[in-house]
């Protein structure tokens, strides 16, 4: 019997849905708790580690360490230990496959989708299999809860009505734009080099080592007026060595601005990914 209904793994911070599982139960009653889980991942920072908020006939469970939260909705008839200790190793599941930089940089809901498959997986195996392993680890879990009992939330404090969260009016934050860049070339690797050696030679000479290292940050990241920054940058580059002539033979006067023009090159056709799909999850 299926008491563990629908799992998600989430950004503790800010509420970012990271991953979660094919949605099959569509009525009415159920959609309501989806938003109550929506709503109260908003604001898991401000509660322990673990809590459950209790219906009728759903409950909501969530665990949560560091910046990562798995939530779960189940039946009333699925215990607690069982809820905790399912969402505890959907916890380790995602942790080991994915590390902290990554989930912190995530901009987009979802962006862990292939993750799914394993939440499946892990939900199917507590819905449906016994092991004496799964009972070690409720017993475990159960000992946890008795020294140190989830926090109980009601169920005003997983509502929404009307935009009103608790009383308070939410803060409506619009999704961090998705500037994935295209994949890095073996031509655009070389001018990243190139780049930092021109750095590396011009140590003493800040300005010169500021325009190089920009220009290996232009070609990494996505910068608005790209382009426009890309002449300004080469600009300064020539006028820079022009200036420097007197120091400098003709051969590193060319090489400085030969980097300078591969570099620039690279930045102007590395162009950004088309924006995937969410698949509507």
């Amino acid at each position: 019997m299926s008491v563990i209904f629908f799992a998600c793994v989430v950004r503790v911070r800010d509420g970012l849905p990271l991953s979660a599982s094919t949605d099959f139960y569509h009525t009415q009653d159920f959609l309501e708790w989806r938003r109550r889980l929506k709503s109260l991942a908003l604001r898991l920072a401000q509660y322990p580690g673990r809590g459950s908020a209790e219906g009728c006939d759903f409950s909501i469970h969530f665990s949560s360490f560091g910046d990562v939260a798995c939530m779960a909705i189940c039946s009333c008839q699925c215990p607690a230990a069982m809820a905790f200790c399912f969402l505890e190793t959907l916890w380790w599941e995602f942790t080991a496959s994915y590390d902290t930089t990554c989930i912190g940089l995530a901009s987009r809901p979802y962006a862990f989708l292939e993750f799914d498959s394993i939440i499946q997986k892990v939900k199917w195996h507590f819905n449906y299999v016994s092991s004496s392993q799964m009972e070690c680890s409720l017993e475990k879990i159960q000992e946890e809860l008795k020294l140190q009992p989830p926090a109980v939330l009601t169920l005003e404090d997983t509502d929404v009505a009307n935009g009103v969260m608790n009383g308070h009016t939410p803060m409506h934050l619009e999704p961090a734009p998705n500037f994935r860049m295209e994949p890095v070339t073996a031509l655009g690797i070389l001018s990243l080099i190139l780049n930092i050696m021109c750095a590396a030679l011009n140590l003493i000479r800040g300005v010169h080592l500021a325009e190089h290292s920009l220009q290996c940050y232009l070609y990494l990241f996505y910068s608005p007026a790209r382009t426009m920054k890309v002449v300004l940058m080469l600009l300064f580059i020539c006028l820079g060595n022009m200036y420097l002539h007197g120091l400098r033979n003709l051969w590193q006067i060319l090489f400085h601005i030969g980097v300078a023009f591969l570099s620039s090159y690279q930045i102007l056709t590395r162009q950004l990914q088309e924006k995937q799909s969410d698949c509507g999850v």
